[in-house]
């Protein structure tokens, strides 16, 4: 049947083979808009479940819909790309797989959209695994997939040994998956270098290809007004991130103020007269946060920075995690006394706000009664306000700051999980005045209850200066009797 079938051939640009020729055996192909990702993985699940009887490969996005609009139909989706061998009856595209009858290998067309979908995975034996838009996944739903990726039931060539089981993942950046997709490809090692992750993390060989707009001359050269309609998304930090495929933009940030150059400052030490107090967001199956900050009582001069008076400063934290959004699954008293342990001896606070939550009486002391008693009274908590949106808003105009364009709000740069979490938190696609709760959130809801507990508001615009101008009558206008008058007259103009 095979040599009645007529040949199909792909066509891959230097950047895309790249991915076809590499080692590495969890790879990222990601940057910018147009680099070719979706045609890379249909191309690569194709030649491999060719090349390879029996193979499985599953191929995920996050909605289903998406999944036929950019795999299956189209110019180059898995029916055109197939459908010599379709009509010859050796490849059969049903919904939600593609079958090649002649050597029984499968491509499984999946979809996760709610984090919970992922147990329906639960006994799935992936020897290839496929994500397009990788940053549309929490970590949670990547993490369970990889543990599924395995080689059984199937022998592969020696050539190949080491290659196989794999993941190749492409991705955009931005959305709710931003800040862990930096972090576990972006962030370690400069891109192509290849590297074996830790043990907890897969212990696979990563590998980071960049993809830019300019290593798809194909799409330049059908759609020559591409990159005009990209530029004019409207968007300066989408229109970047896009084109060039830069990942220190995060388009769609929940807090797109947040500027590292302008809201982190070096430690520098906090003057004794200045008012200081603690915020803290209880968690234990997932990281709990707590901040230390301090009041500017006056402008100060911290050598590269004036910090005005009535900023808040956060000059130390606590993130209690185990991992990337995992906690330490301690109990109350343990976290208490840890959190002792970490402040300066004598140290002393005006007040300390949490999380209404651990004031709830259920059965038994509170967490906040327990976190007291642990600590003989040195970390006594009264609630915050919990006001999500009006907190946010709280948020966003301390970093803006103040009519001169001072932040009235900054940390260390020693508070690494803040610096890590907050630029990249997303908007919450059903209620978009409110933070993806999904997204890694624990600092930041600490820094929302600190900003509720001094609320700010911008002073108001200086008034603008009116010029005012005398005028003069002719000597024909002016009498005796009129004279005192039209010498006070004024006419003012804004």
């Amino acid at each position: 049947m095979a040599e009645s079938v007529a040949r199909i051939e792909f066509a891959l640009h230097p950047r895309q083979s790249e991915v076809l020729r590499s080692t590495a055996t969890e790879i990222l192909y990601g940057g910018a808009a147009g680099g070719g990702k979706s045609h890379v993985l249909r191309v690569l699940s194709i030649l491999w479940a060719f090349a390879f009887p029996g193979l499985q490969t599953y191929l995920f996005r996050r909605i289903s819909d998406d999944l036929v609009k950019n795999h299956v139909e189209g110019p180059t989706g898995y029916r055109a790309l197939l459908a010599p061998w379709v009509e010859s009856g050796g490849v059969e595209i049903v919904e939600g797989e593609v079958r090649f009858k002649f050597n029984g290998s499968r491509i499984f067309l999946c979809h996760v959209h709610d984090p919970r979908d992922r147990y329906k995975y639960q006994g799935a034996e992936i020897h290839v695994l496929l994500m397009d838009e990788l940053t549309h996944f929490p970590e949670e739903v990547y993490r369970f997939l990889r543990s599924r990726v395995r080689l059984t039931g199937i022998t592969l060539p020696a050539e190949v040994a080491g290659r196989f089981p794999r993941i190749v993942c492409a991705s955009n950046p931005g959305n709710i998956g931003h800040a862990w997709v930096k972090r576990t490809w972006i962030d370690p090692v400069e891109p192509m270098r290849q590297w074996r992750a830790p043990d907890e993390e897969g212990g696979m060989l990563r590998q980071f290809i960049p993809a830019r707009l300019a290593d798809n001359p194909s799409l330049m050269a059908t759609d020559p007004t591409y990159l005009q309609r990209l530029r004019g998304l409207g968007s300066e930090a989408l229109v970047k991130a896009m084109e060039s495929g830069d990942w220190n933009v995060v388009e769609g940030a929940y807090f797109a103020c947040w500027r590292t150059e302008r809201h982190v400052v070096e430690p520098f030490e906090i003057p004794a007269h200045w008012t200081r107090f603690r915020s803290f967001d209880w968690g234990s199956a997932k990281p709990f946060s707590l901040g230390w900050w301090a009041v500017a009582s006056e402008d100060t001069d911290a050598g590269y920075a004036v910090i005005p008076r009535g900023a808040l400063v956060r000059y130390r934290e606590y993130y209690g995690a185990a991992g990337p959004d995992v906690g330490l699954k301690l109990d109350a008293t343990e976290v208490a006394r840890r959190i002792i342990a970490k402040q300066a001896k004598g140290e002393t606070f005006a007040y300390s706000v949490a999380d209404p939550a651990i004031f709830k009486v259920d059965g038994g002391p509170s967490i906040a009664e327990t976190m007291a008693k642990a600590t003989g009274g040195a970390l006594v908590f009264r609630p915050a306000d919990n006001s999500r949106v009006n907190g946010w808003a709280q948020l966003r105009a301390r970093l803006e700051g103040d009519g001169d364009g001072r932040p009235m709000i900054y940390t260390f740069s020693t508070c690494l999980d803040s610096i890590r979490t907050i630029p990249a938190l997303m908007h919450d696609e059903h209620r978009p005045e409110d933070v993806d709760t999904d997204s890694e959130d624990h600092a930041v809801d600490d820094w929302r209850y600190s900003c509720m507990s001094r609320p700010w508001t911008r002073p108001a615009p200086r008034p603008v200066a009116r010029e005012v101008t005398y005028t003069l009558p002719t000597l024909g206008e002016i009498t005796k009797r009129h004279a005192d008058k039209w010498r006070n007259r004024t006419t003012e103009r804004i």
